[in-house]
């Protein structure tokens, strides 16, 4: 074992990664491995991309951490370049995408407190969707609908009634004195790329509009160019009151934001915070990542590379009896018709002399999240890879 002193809160293989470039992660004893991962749609650029480095360095040699109570430049320059890209006029920068969802719930509890129900009671339920998964704080973890999270660390925080993705019936069905928001995931990342359709989002938009509630966008997983488009809702020609952005953001480091509308900014000083809060470290890096993912031609590269990826993923189900594909972007599914995707996963990683990096968001699908960079030959080799895993198990 590589070592003792870590908590043993997820299964790890006994390999140690040393350092990474683009597409490719090295481990300790000099093999490299095709990273189809990226630290769960994490690394927008891929591995210490030359913007990144450069950003770190500059800003490193600049200033670390003034306080989250003064305002930095690094800071300034990306609130503003969210806003001006999203149209929302507010932003809230945070650490995790689990901290901006917190953030986003409180806000829609706090709008909620000073725009009562008829009866003048605070209105604080947030409908969620079954199978949704928005962070691991207890908040994030009770509005989330993953099966067997309402009981880990019970009681849950109340207020999070669940409904059907895709079925408007059912979250009208759930809207009472107490609601003040609807908030979910336009892609259910971790329940196996599971889309909201477009028709959905818009009636979505429609019914919040209509009964004076907020509709909470999570693209923690979706945003920052993942699926084509900066933010997935996009796709749905709507506008949500209030948007969660993580993981792409900093392009791998630490770096979160929630952003709404300028009338949904209910937030009195001393309501929400944080100590690493804007720091301008990470918003140097964020700043980098956001300009090369909004520059011309950017989007247009990542969503051909998507129809590629797609295009080859849907002929490997065809010749080996899958259930085909599904995703936007570079978020993509392979159904692969048998509980197979956890022993894909780990013979992906042990092939040789170059290993595959592969999630299995459920036993029978695989979950591909490339740099959004990626190139055609690093998507060729990754078919190729899978086409030889899947002769073998499929």
């Amino acid at each position: 074992m590589p070592t003792q002193a870590l908590l043993p809160i997820t299964t790890r293989p006994e390999i140690v990664f040393t350092h990474g470039k683009g597409g490719w992660l090295y481990d300790h004893e000099g093999k490299r491995y095709l990273d189809f991962i990226q630290g769960w749609a994490v690394n927008s650029l891929g591995h210490c991309h030359p913007v990144m480095r450069d950003a770190l360095a500059t800003q490193g040699s600049l200033l670390l951490n003034p306080s989250p109570a003064y305002y930095n430049l690094p800071m300034i320059e990306l609130a503003d370049l969210l806003a001006n890209l999203s149209g929302l006029g507010k932003v809230f920068f945070a650490n995790s995408g689990a901290e901006a969802n917190e953030s986003a719930i409180k806000l829609a509890r706090k709008w909620g407190q000073l725009h009562p129900n008829s009866a003048g009671k605070a209105r604080f339920e947030i409908i969620t969707f079954k199978n949704a998964f928005h962070g691991r704080t207890l908040a994030t973890m009770s509005a989330s609908g993953k099966p067997g999270w309402d009981t880990i660390f019970a009681p849950q925080v109340p207020g999070f009634p669940k409904a059907e993705l895709n079925d408007i019936a059912s979250v009208e069905a759930l809207i009472g004195p107490e609601t003040v928001a609807v908030m979910l995931e336009p892609i259910q990342g971790e329940a196996g790329v599971v889309p909201a359709t477009p028709e959905f989002m818009k009636a979505l938009r429609e019914l919040t509009t209509a009964r004076g509630l907020l509709l909470i966008v999570d693209e923690v997983q979706t945003g920052c160019g993942r699926t084509g488009t900066l933010f997935q809702y996009q796709q749905s020609g709507i506008v949500p009151d209030i948007m969660t952005l993580g993981k792409g953001i900093g392009g791998g480091v630490p770096l979160a934001a929630m952003l709404c509308g300028d009338a949904f900014a209910v937030f009195q000083p001393g309501d929400q915070g944080g100590t690493y809060n804007g720091n301008p470290l990470m918003c140097a890096v964020g700043l980098a990542v956001m300009r090369t993912v909004s520059s011309p031609g950017f989007l247009e590269f990542v969503r051909a590379q998507a129809d590629y990826l797609s295009a080859g993923l849907q002929h490997l189900s065809s010749r080996y009896g899958g259930q085909g594909e599904r995703g936007a972007g570079l978020l993509r599914a392979l159904l692969l018709g048998r509980d197979i995707g956890p022993q894909l996963v780990e013979a992906a990683r042990d092939m040789t002399p170059d290993g595959l990096l592969l999630n299995s968001a459920r036993p029978n699908l695989l979950r591909f999240m490339p740099a959004l960079n990626v190139s055609r030959e690093e998507i060729d080799q990754m078919l190729s890879m899978l086409d030889t895993l899947l002769a073998k198990h499929a």
